[in-house]
């Protein structure tokens, strides 16, 4: 029996949660839930968007599996919430995969990139300040340190080696930024000696992205800083069909938390439209971590199946389909069998 907490989230977070919920559960592995309350739901029903409770939860569990957050951009709203738990549980590496799917239509059909992104320090380390009363100069710091650097690099090359990858490469922006910029990239030349079956190599950023529309496939497992993989890996998610079928793992040494990486959609909160795929295979990421690889095989079997027939799929799949989240999750469970 397994000890998760469970963050439902915000918006369509709810419903899409239900459906994984429900996948996990038929796939015969025992999974004792432990709900919590984390977000803007949280923030209007408890005053804060991060209870102590929710903490409490994941101290005990030390692993979460959550639902999209709603947070206020710009102004004097709280800051992510998703930022506040990889720090707080030192979550230092985010591994996000795009692969492509038989059964949607995109411009390549060869896709299967995975993103390393260093996930607590950079730009979003959170150190940032007006120099003037008047706050009309602003300023963010970003912090990388040899040993944040050391330890996602680590994880991209190891992740390489374990999952029979070729390559690993790191984006990086040192030709301008050459402290910051210049330490992640030295580290990475360090760190590709140890692993002499893993191909090497170095792009600066924004080429990396130009090349990456240009031809995927001359990418394997990318590794880099915090905002460059928080935008890599949407980039990525546009070449296989957008974040509805993007999964997100958290990973620190003894904590890990596994999320879809879409936000929380208030539009459609409610409407029974919301495609469940994200986060189903975030729940296969973190079965894979807890070593129940028969049940996250069935899973992502399943999965497949669905999304490549195109029948039981939500809309944003399939415009034809009348099918909604919920029905999507029975197809699921029921291709399971």
């Amino acid at each position: 029996m397994h000890a998760v907490t469970l963050i439902k989230g915000d918006g369509i977070g709810p419903s899409i949660m239900d459906e994984a919920v429900k996948v996990i559960d038929a796939s015969g592995v025992k999974i004792q839930w432990e709900e919590a309350f984390a977000g803007l739901a949280a923030f209007e029903q408890f005053g804060t968007p991060l209870p102590d409770e929710t903490m409490a939860s994941i101290d005990r569990t030390r692993l979460a599996f959550k639902g999209p957050l709603t947070t206020v951009v710009g102004g004097s709203g709280f800051r992510s919430i998703n930022v506040a738990l990889r720090q707080k549980y030192e979550l230092y590496a985010n591994v996000r995969p795009a692969k492509s799917w038989a059964g949607v239509k995109t411009r390549y059909d060869d896709v299967d990139i995975v993103i390393v992104r260093e996930n607590t320090e950079g730009l979003y380390a959170g150190l940032e300040h007006y120099l003037t009363p008047k706050k009309d100069i602003a300023e963010s710091l970003a912090v990388v340190t040899r040993t944040g650097s050391q330890r996602v690099i680590d994880y991209a090359f190891k992740y390489a080696q374990d999952n029979n990858r070729k390559k690993v490469t790191v984006c990086h922006k040192a030709n301008i930024l050459k402290f910051t910029q210049g330490l992640f990239l030295d580290v990475a030349r360090e760190t590709a000696v140890r692993y002499p079956d893993i191909q090497f190599d170095e792009k600066i950023i924004d080429a990396s992205c130009m090349h990456m529309v240009m031809d995927p496939s001359q990418f394997d497992v990318i590794v880099c800083t915090n905002m460059f993989g928080d935008i890599l890996s949407d980039l990525t998610a546009g070449l296989v069909g957008g974040l509805g079928l993007i999964p997100g793992a958290n990973i620190g040494n003894d904590a890990a938390l596994f999320e879809a990486v879409h936000g929380s959609a208030p539009d459609i909160t409610g409407k029974n439209l919301a495609n469940p795929t994200a986060v189903i295979m975030a729940g296969v990421m973190m079965l894979d971590h807890l070593g129940e690889h028969e049940a996250a095989a069935k899973i992502k079997a399943a999965v497949e199946k669905v999304v490549n027939e195109g029948k039981f799929v939500t809309p944003d799949l399939n415009p034809q389909s009348k099918c909604g989240t919920i029905e999507m999750g029975n197809a699921i469970v029921e291709a399971m069998k």
